[in-house]
């Protein structure tokens, strides 16, 4: 009875120890798994985790230069309905007048003047009021002549001699030009625009033009001019100093004070471009 009792403990003693065995080469197994899969999956080297660092800054790199690829005058564009009232061809001897309206409905104007008015010393007080009242006074070259600004290349040797001329008179040191016809055709030739960009020129054409100039008799076309081609948040809106434009200017500005519009003048240091060219220099 001792002998078979002692067996018995004995066999189950081996069977205990049998199944410990096999639970330690279960764990075993398991944990050589895990740590194959750790070491499959994750780049413990450091050729691994270099090459993961190096595609985050790429990735990095690549979100910064997104952002860069954005002009930054296209980022200086303002926000909101906003309209810029521009006149071409002064000083005149309307100029009085028109300063005259703008202040009466609070507004500001960007003039852009022509040399060879600029020169008569009665209409000097005119360009002094402007700046002093708050408008931005630019320049549309000395001649008006397409032949020679364009086809001479003397474009870039009249603005500066234009400019020359504002800042004698004003004390501004204004940059803005608007090419007399606008920028096309007349500065198609990359040279001419080359060489306004390394002046540090900046060129403004328009949105709108109102063809003012030669409605004469029909001032109210005018009117309906802007109107129509009104269609956008930002409008440059293109005017001369006629006694025509002078007529219907209260029409214009209510117009625009009704569709929600605020009056903007241009600032050398909020420039953004706005040339039919669609260069981003100018």
């Amino acid at each position: 009875m001792t002998a078979r009792t002692n067996l018995n403990e004995g066999q189950n003693a081996g069977k205990s120890r049998a199944m410990r065995r096999r639970r330690r080469i279960v764990l075993l197994a398991a944990v050589c798994l895990l740590c194959f899969c750790l070491i499959r999956w994750i780049p413990w080297d450091k050729g691994a985790l270099a090459e993961q660092h190096a595609e985050t800054l790429m990735g990095r790199f690549s979100e910064v230069q997104s952002a860069k690829s954005v002009p930054a005058e296209e980022d200086a564009r303002p926000k909101g309905k906003i309209v810029y009232l521009t006149f071409d061809d002064g000083p005149s001897e309307w100029t009085g007048k028109v300063l005259d309206v703008l202040h009466q409905h609070g507004v500001k104007a960007t003039f852009f003047m022509q040399g060879s008015q600029l020169k008569h010393r009665g209409l000097q007080k005119y360009v002094k009021r402007a700046v002093r009242e708050g408008h931005y006074v630019g320049g549309h070259s000395m001649t008006h002549q397409y032949k020679k600004l364009y086809e001479q290349g003397q474009f870039v040797s009249e603005m500066k001699e234009n400019l020359a001329l504002i800042q004698d008179i004003t004390g501004e040191t204004p940059h803005l030009v608007r090419p007399p016809y606008g920028s096309v055709p007349g500065l198609n030739d990359r040279n001419l625009r080359d060489q306004a960009a390394n002046e540090g020129l900046k060129i403004w054409d328009w949105t709108i033009d109102s063809n003012d100039w030669k409605l004469k008799d029909h001032p109210e076309q005018i009117v309906e001019n802007v109107k129509k081609a009104t269609k956008v948040d930002l409008e440059v809106v293109l005017m001369h100093e006629k006694p025509q434009t002078l007529q219907v200017l209260p029409e214009i500005i209510a117009f625009y004070q009704k569709k929600g519009y605020r009056f903007g003048v241009y600032k050398d240091d909020e420039h953004f471009h706005l040339n039919f060219q669609k260069d981003h220099r100018l």
